[in-house]
């Protein structure tokens, strides 16, 4: 918090925070621009479009009914055409309508399949975070101890399982032999007659295999990333002078070691944002939950090129959105890295 309210109460540093931060947002629009022009360009350049879909396993659908679907998708038009009419729509925050059956908005839709993706990666998160922080450290404080070398082989053993076998492992074990938790969707059959908790409660049972597999394989990779980074920070000068000061441990490692050794991870973080919406798409298929991944994987089997669009611009905001806050992430964690400071 000293931190914080200094970096930010001091007229200089807020300025320059002010003024990068600006700098940043246009920049991400920029990029944000060049990520549409080849995502729109590439997908079209798949096989299939979607009158195929919608023409070919109807035998009574011919050229003139494919032809009349492109002419109300738009799909008949110049390219560039097409996409600027979608630019347009998408400066006004109009995704346009699904080419699905439903033709709903795509926007629409995506608000729908939201929460759910978005919650269960964000609680999954919180949970690697509690948890890999402290067994990196303590892992990097007992370097090639029994422990440590206990606790490398798990997190290896969880690195290495692919996350379709963990979950396939977890709903064979606590779902079909223990009955601990049901292996799919995300309310139980009499979900109507519940009480408001059982109701609660019922969600969380659903949803706490796909956390769980999400978390395993958080874990791993967060833990290792924090124990190398603390063995490198330990290593270092002002740390050796700290405790020959004659400083605890505990103040060397929390309060001077600490701050240096959460710069990687933070990058890890900001790169981990915009697997809120690419990462969801296997479990959620195994689960069964009507989540973003799932309602991506099915636009992209439909050729529903709008929908697509409307998935892809949202991983690309999560994508720059994180990059950006792990500049500010820096310029808290660590005194001698200010947002917009310049350097000698």
């Amino acid at each position: 918090m000293k931190a914080f309210y200094h970096f930010f109460c001091t007229s200089s540093h807020f300025s320059r925070f002010v003024l990068r931060l600006f700098k940043k947002v246009l920049w991400m629009l920029f990029v944000l621009w060049g990520i549409t022009i080849i995502s729109f360009w590439v997908i079209h350049l798949a096989p299939g479009s979607p009158t195929d879909m919608e023409t070919t396993l109807n035998p009574l659908a011919g050229t003139v009914a494919r032809q009349r679907l492109e002419t109300i998708y738009g799909l008949n038009r110049p390219l560039y055409v097409q996409y600027c009419d979608w630019l347009v729509r998408l400066i006004h925050m109009d995704f346009g309508n699904s080419m699905s059956s439903d033709s709903r908005p795509v926007l629409t839709k995506i608000m729908e399949r939201l929460p759910l993706t978005v919650g269960m990666n964000v609680v999954s998160l919180m949970l690697t975070l509690i948890i890999s922080i402290p067994v990196g450290i303590f892992s990097a404080c007992q370097r090639n101890s029994f422990v440590d070398k206990t606790i490398t082989v798990l997190v290896f053993l969880g690195f290495a399982m692919p996350s379709f076998w963990l979950a396939l492992l977890l709903m064979m074990f606590f779902g079909i032999e223990m009955h601990f938790f049901p292996i799919s969707g995300l309310t139980s059959v009499n979900f109507d007659q519940l009480e408001m908790l059982d109701k609660i409660l019922d969600i969380i049972k659903h949803l706490t295999l796909p956390i769980l597999v999400y978390t395993i394989g958080g874990l791993a990779a967060m833990s290792r990333y924090m124990r190398a980074c603390m063995l490198e920070t330990l290593q270092q000068d002002y740390i050796l002078a700290a405790k020959a000061k004659g400083l605890s441990s505990h103040t060397v490692i929390i309060h001077h070691a600490l701050r240096n050794a959460l710069l990687p991870v933070i990058t890890l973080l900001g790169l981990s944002v915009p697997g809120l919406i690419g990462g969801s798409v296997i479990i959620e298929s195994i689960f069964a939950l009507p989540g973003l991944g799932q309602l991506f994987y099915g636009a992209v089997m439909a050729r529903d090129y709008t929908m697509i669009m409307g998935n892809l611009v949202l991983g690309a905001i999560l994508t720059l959105t994180g990059n950006i806050l792990a500049d500010i992430c820096y310029g808290l964690a660590d005194p001698r890295i200010r947002v917009g400071r310049k350097t000698s």
